[in-house]
C-alpha cells in the first residue's frame, strides 16, 4: 500500500481541494466516506465557525479529513490606494443602481497571526491540516504536529517545496499554473514561474524527501494516473468537484463551469488582490488592463469585489464573482461527490491498466 496513504488512513490516492467557500462539511464527509480525503476551507472564517465546520464533518463521517488555513502575510492598508480602486469600480456600481463602499477592511485574518483559529485546530485534531500562501511561525507548526497532526503546505516552484520539507510539513501540494482558484505563492510580489503541474510535480518528487500531491488541471482518473506515474503520491482536485450538489457554488458559477464559459480561464489579481485563476468573465474583462499596483492588498481588494458582485448579482448579473476554476473546467462533470470519487477510481484503474478512458 502507498505508505502515504497507510499514514493518513484514505484508501484512494484522491485528496478533494479545500476551496474555501465551495467546499462544504457534506461535500467533506462524502469524500473521505468514499475512501478520498475530503477537505474544509476555514481561511475566510473566525475560530468558533471553524470549529463547528469541523463538528459538521464529524458529525457525517469518522473518516479523516483536512481543515485548510490562509498563511498570506496581514494586509497593509493603503487608503489612498483604495480610495482610488473603490472610484475605479464606481461606474460598475452605478450599472446596478449601488455605490461602493465607503472604504475596505481587511476582511480575513491570516493564521499568522490568528491564535484562536490554532487553539481550535491544536483542541479539535483534525486528521490533516493544510497551508496556502506560505508557512506559519514554526512554534506553530510545532503545536500542531504535537497534537498529532499531519501537515500540508502548497509549493509552487521548488523553493518553496523547498521551505516546506525544511519546515517539517508532512507532504508538499504542487500546485501547478494550471489551478483554478488562489495561487499559492509564498510572495505574490515575487515574479512567478508558472510552472505546470507535471513539471513542477517531477522537480519536487526528484528534489524533496517529503511526499508530492499533484494538484491543478486534474481532473479525471487519467490525470491523477498520469501524475501517479511521475512519482506524485496522490492528486488534488478541486474544479472537478464545484459542480457537485455537495458544493456551495453559486448556481451562476455551476451554470458558467457547465457552459460555454468554460472554456476560457485566466489569472487575475483583480478579485482579491492575489493572483487567482477564474472563468473569464465581467469582472476580470474590467480589470484585464489595470496594473497590479493599483489593486490594493489582499484580502482588501476583495471586500470591494464582493460588494460588486452582490450589487450585480440583486440585479440580476452575475458576471462579477470569484468563478474559480482551473484549466481544466471544460471536464467537469455534475455528479455527487461520492459518484465522482467512484468514477475517477474506475478511471484511474482503467488508465494505468492502458485501457481506453
Amino acid at each position: 500500500m502507498n505508505p502515504f496513504l497507510h499514514r493518513i488512513g484514505i484508501d484512494l490516492p484522491i485528496v478533494q481541494a479545500p476551496m474555501a467557500g465551495v467546499s462544504t462539511p457534506e461535500m467533506a464527509a462524502a469524500v473521505s466516506n468514499a475512501g478520498g480525503l475530503g477537505s474544509i476551507g476555514v481561511g475566510p472564517i473566525d475560530a468558533e465557525p471553524a470549529r463547528q465546520m469541523i463538528a459538521a464533518v464529524r458529525a457525517k463521517t469518522d473518516r479523516p479529513f483536512n481543515v485548510n488555513v490562509f498563511c498570506s502575510r496581514p494586509a497593509v492598508a493603503n487608503a489612498p490606494r483604495e480610495a482610488a480602486w473603490l472610484a475605479r469600480l464606481a461606474p460598475e456600481f452605478a450599472r446596478y443602481g449601488a455605490t461602493p463602499p465607503p472604504h475596505l477592511t481587511e476582511i480575513y485574518q491570516s493564521f499568522l497571526t490568528d491564535d484562536a483559529k490554532l487553539a481550535v485546530l491544536v483542541a479539535e485534531r483534525p486528521a490533516v491540516v493544510s497551508f496556502h500562501f506560505g508557512l506559519p511561525a514554526r512554534e506553530r507548526i510545532a503545536a500542531l504536529r504535537a497534537a498529532g497532526i499531519v501537515l500540508f503546505a502548497t509549493a509552487t516552484n521548488l523553493d518553496e517545496g523547498k521551505a516546506v520539507a525544511a519546515a517539517g510539513v508532512d507532504a508538499v501540494v504542487a500546485q501547478g499554473y494550471e489551478a483554478g482558484g488562489h495561487r499559492g505563492v509564498f510572495d505574490p510580489d515575487a515574479p512567478d514561474d508558472r510552472l505546470g503541474t507535471m513539471a513542477l510535480t517531477r522537480l519536487l518528487v526528484k528534489s524533496l524527501d517529503v511526499p508530492v500531491i499533484a494538484a491543478g488541471g486534474i481532473m479525471d482518473g487519467a490525470g491523477i494516473a498520469a501524475v501517479l506515474a511521475l512519482g506524485a503520491s496522490a492528486a488534488q482536485l478541486g474544479t472537478a468537484f464545484v459542480a457537485c450538489p455537495e458544493s456551495a457554488a453559486e448556481a451562476s458559477h455551476r451554470a458558467a463551469l457547465l457552459g460555454p464559459p468554460t472554456a476560457h480561464t485566466v489569472i487575475t489579481h483583480a478579485i482579491s488582490g492575489r493572483p487567482a485563476r477564474c472563468l473569464a468573465n465581467r469582472f476580470t474583462t474590467l480589470s484585464a488592463s489595470v496594473e497590479h499596483g493599483a489593486i490594493p492588498d489582499y484580502p482588501i481588494a476583495y471586500d470591494a469585489a464582493k460588494a460588486l458582485h452582490a450589487a450585480a448579482k440583486a440585479a440580476g448579473e452575475f458576471g462579477y464573482g470569484a468563478q474559480w476554476a482551473g484549466q481544466g473546467a471544460p471536464l467537469a462533470r455534475s455528479l455527487p461527490a461520492a459518484e465522482l470519487i467512484a468514477r475517477l477510481r474506475d478511471e484511474m484503474r482503467q488508465a494505468a491498466a492502458g485501457l481506453p478512458g
